[in-house]
């Protein structure tokens, strides 16, 4: 089975400037990451169905909203940016795709796994169709990047529902990545220099006393979390570990919980004994910092998070910690590094040098504009020489609608970022005819933080957070063997033999 995509109201009524309904800029701006959607699920064989309202002139609705996708006018028609792709096209005339529709006659028999749901508008037609597939217990995935509404405070509560009282999955912007990230392992972790030495000393005991018996050990975590670091230890298992070995564990990016087990490596001792400490580091930070990402995400309830903490770790873990970033919900990372492991492209414009070297941010933005390649997103770093409002409107005029967003990053000096300097700057660029600028938020941001930006209705396009990830406390993983050749066994305290653990799956 596959899965079913329903695409709910993606027209021209509502995303093309002009429409009596038109949601706006913030709209539009998930056309790409529907396109990638639907990419992405066509290649996997999904069924798409395009959910599109169709009224007749005198519709009942029309008492609540304006005359709109009116059968027969281009309005009811899909975006051409979403035409191109194989799908069902389903008139409706109300909220649901359920309703007189014969979606549910179509999805009975294709028997999908899930249904991914997206489009317009999240607190209208996309929260009552959701809400009717859960009521025929379909499970229901609904990325936030791929869902937009007018109403912004609207959007928020929709999601939040969806997902606490619908029991919809409601997921962060989704990061196409590597099947397997190329995660070279070191001579100096193969070589055992980064061991402890009590796991040397054991392996040349062992190798002296001719010993060297198939044993199983499993690892667990200390506190429950996001699950990073497996393809990493995977690396390093695969260069270490006899053609008899065995491995299982839970994938990269999945929750796990406090002492379940996540990783189970059977083989000859010797061949893996040395690398205890190696892995078990490598799986409490990746953890750490992985977790420490999706609490941002949960936070921002939908907002993009981008991970800036490379600057605050060692230049050689760097990109580790942003790609357990990417792993965690993050939508991208400033590291090279990070982005080539998480098999995206690293995200950052300017930073505040380049500014202060030509000496006017306008013109700074000009020159960036000038030289960089069009796929690198124009937005421009406000807070160095001017007001940020005043600013913000300066850049936008000079690059003549060219730039594509703003980041305030107002030093905690000046009083730091504000949800009323975001409203304020929202406001001018509005009147002065930017709608499509988006704003962008960084410094000392947390999890607190990013809330108190979003309880206050502030119009965040997206987020950069550094020192809260990149300064995540690891959580701690015990390995204990389980079994020597075929005997349970255990230390006191633990349980002897095979843990059960039907999450896990084969990996070596």
């Amino acid at each position: 089975m596959a899965n079913a995509v329903i695409d709910v109201d993606m027209l021209r009524g509502f995303l093309e400037e002009g429409g009596p309904l038109y949601c706006g800029a913030r709209a539009r701006g998930i056309i790409p990451n529907v396109q990638r959607l639907l990419e992405r699920e066509s290649a996997r064989g999904s069924k798409i169905f395009y959910l599109c309202d169709h009224h007749a002139p005198d519709d009942a609705e029309f008492k609540m909203f304006p005359p709109h996708c009116i059968a027969g006018t281009a309005e009811a028609e899909v975006i051409p940016e979403l035409a191109a792709y194989p799908g069902e096209v389903m008139p409706k005339t109300r909220f649901s795709g359920f309703y007189a529709t014969a979606l549910e006659e179509k999805l009975k028999a294709l028997r999908p796994d899930k249904l991914i749901v997206c489009g317009v508008c999240t607190d209208i037609c996309v929260l009552h169709t959701v809400a009717n597939a859960r009521n025929r217990d379909y499970e229901v995935e609904v990325p936030v990047d791929c869902v937009a509404s007018f109403d912004e405070r609207g959007h928020r509560f929709a999601l939040e529902h969806m997902e606490q009282r619908l029991g919809a999955k409601v997921v962060g912007p989704q990061v196409e990545r590597q099947a397997e990230p190329r995660f070279e392992t070191p001579d100096s972790i193969l070589s055992g220099e980064t061991a402890d030495i009590y796991f040397a000393r054991t392996v040349e005991i062992l190798k002296r006393e001719g010993l060297d018996p198939v044993a199983t050990m499993e690892v667990f975590p200390s506190r429950a979390g996001i699950f990073c670091g497996i393809e990493e230890v995977k690396a390093l298992l695969s260069r270490v570990l006899p053609s008899n070995g065995e491995v299982w564990a839970l994938s990269e990016g999945e929750p796990m919980q406090r002492k379940e087990v996540t990783l189970r490596i059977t083989a000859p001792y010797q061949s893996y004994g040395l690398y205890e400490t190696a892995y078990l580091g490598i799986l409490a930070q990746c953890s750490g910092w992985a977790t420490a990402a999706r609490e941002c995400v949960d936070a921002a309830q939908g907002i993009p998070i981008t991970s800036f903490g490379v600057r605050h770790v060692h230049p050689l873990i760097g990109g580790v910690m942003d790609y357990a970033a990417i792993v965690g919900g993050c939508a991208g990372c400033a590291s090279i590094s990070g982005a080539k492991l998480a098999g995206s492209e690293p995200m950052g414009t300017m930073p505040h040098a380049l500014i202060l070297i030509i000496g006017d941010t306008a013109t700074a933005t000009q020159i960036f504009d000038k030289h960089m390649p069009p796929e690198v997103p124009r937005i421009s770093l406000v807070d160095t020489f001017k007001d940020e409002v005043e600013e913000s409107v300066i850049v936008a005029r000079a690059l003549a609608g060219r730039l594509q967003g703003v980041r305030l990053d107002t030093p905690g000096e000046r009083g730091g970022v504000t949800a009323d300097l975001v409203r304020e700057v929202r406001a001018w660029l509005d009147l002065a005819g930017y709608e499509e600028v988006r704003i962008f938020v960084s410094g000392g941001l947390d999890v607190e933080r990013i809330r108190y930006f979003i309880e206050s209705g502030a119009p965040v396009d997206g987020f950069g957070v550094g020192s809260y990830i990149s300064g995540a406390r690891p959580i701690d993983f015990t390995a204990d063997l389980h079994q020597i050749e075929g005997k349970a066994i255990a230390k006191r305290g633990r349980l002897p033999g095979i843990t059960p653990s039907p999450r896990l799956k084969r990996i070596l």
